[in-house]
């Protein structure tokens, strides 16, 4: 007989494989894990870094804006509109409206509508579907266009409804003295095709000593040697160019009225379009299509502090404009901006829901030359 040995061989039992691999799944489990909070935590910085930076721009266009309030409109700014049918704002060249669906009556005095250098819209905004607070507020402000040198020519009124921009003179050089900035020779053509005027655009003109708000309504002619036709045609869109009226309407003065330092003016609303999903801070200027200023808008809403001549004391935080008080918009000294409030877009576990808030205040410093600002 022959001894056959007998070798043990070496290897893991299944005892100990098992329990080999349920700490294997821990570990990964837990380095996993740490991915995903990782990749989520970095997904949330960089969602908030963009919303910060869309809601930065959006606020700083606004903030422009509202400190422009009244600029170039002259003292008090209030321009009497005409009266037979009260002039709107929040309309374009195709008729559609669009704050909240509509339009938006200038306010009146006495019966005469005014375009102020700042409008208040209390909740005359939609009432977003993210946000429980209640209607939205719109604000409207009104400035020259500075970039545009309409002041260098002279307005004729040719036929009803058409009026005519020429040089006092022949220009050599330009004849309206003070009109250019230093190093420009002319200015821009009334049918520029970067600044000139479309429909649309409001102008503003003194004829015969009657100050006016009109609206381009077509396209502009030119006759050669620097003149050219606008026409500002009865039925616009923002009832700015009426056959009667009190007070103020282009058709009130006679073939060749004349006046100088046309102005173009920039009548610009803030406010939140719900009809989209997200919904949208939007801009419109004079009677052109509105602009998107940034997307997950959710709420906005002012108040404003104004100045009483009267009793020479301050009026603050008034939600509407001061109508409560018996004061006027371009009594306005402040505005506070209360909630401009965007969400993020993105939510649920892995985006995480994001939010960002602004409060402020703006000075009006061009609605009065008065020293009437509270300490």
């Amino acid at each position: 007989m022959s001894d056959r040995s007998t070798k043990r061989e070496s290897g893991f039992s299944l005892l100990e494989m098992m329990i080999a691999m349920a700490l294997g799944l821990v570990v990964l489990g837990a380095a996993v894990q740490i991915y995903i909070q990782g990749v989520s935590a970095t997904w949330k910085v960089t969602q908030r870094s963009e919303m910060q930076q869309d809601f930065r721009a959006a606020a700083n266009i606004l903030i422009k804006d509202l400190s422009l309030a009244g600029a170039g409109l002259g003292n008090g700014a209030a321009i009497a509109l005409p009266s037979a049918t009260t002039p709107v704002y929040g309309c374009d060249q195709s008729g559609a409206c669009y704050i909240n669906g509509g339009s938006v009556n200038y306010p009146t005095q006495g019966g005469t509508p005014y375009l102020y250098g700042l409008i208040p819209g209390l909740n005359a905004g939609p009432t977003p579907t993210s946000s429980p607070a209640g209607h939205t507020d719109t604000v409207t402000v009104a400035y020259t266009d500075t970039a545009f040198y309409l002041n260098c020519y002279t307005a004729t009124v040719t036929a009803k409804g058409v009026v005519t921009f020429a040089p006092a003179a022949s220009p050599t050089p330009w004849p309206t003295p003070g009109c250019l900035p230093t190093g420009v020779a002319t200015p821009q053509a009334p049918n520029d095709g970067v600044v000139g005027l479309t429909p649309g655009d409001l102008v503003l003109m003194t004829l015969n000593g009657t100050q006016m708000v009109v609206e381009v309504t077509g396209a502009v002619t030119s006759l050669g040697s620097n003149q050219y036709t606008v026409p500002f045609a009865n039925n616009d869109a923002l009832h700015m160019n009426q056959t009667s009226g009190a007070i103020n309407y282009l058709n009130s003065v006679p073939n060749n009225a004349t006046g100088t330092a046309p102005v173009r003016i920039l009548v610009v609303t803030y406010y939140i379009d719900n009809s989209t999903t997200p919904s949208r801070l939007m801009r419109q200027v004079s009677g052109h299509t509105p602009m998107p200023v940034t997307e997950n808008v959710v709420y906005l809403k002012f108040s404003y502090d104004l100045f009483n001549s009267a009793t020479n004391a301050p009026v603050v935080n008034q939600t509407d404009g001061g109508v409560s008080a018996g004061l006027l918009p371009n009594q306005i000294t402040k505005i506070n901006i209360l909630n401009m409030a965007m969400d993020s877009s993105v939510k649920g576990a892995q985006g995480g829901y994001q939010s960002v808030n602004l409060q402020t205040s703006v000075s009006a410093r061009n609605l009065t030359y008065n020293n009437n600002y509270p300490q």
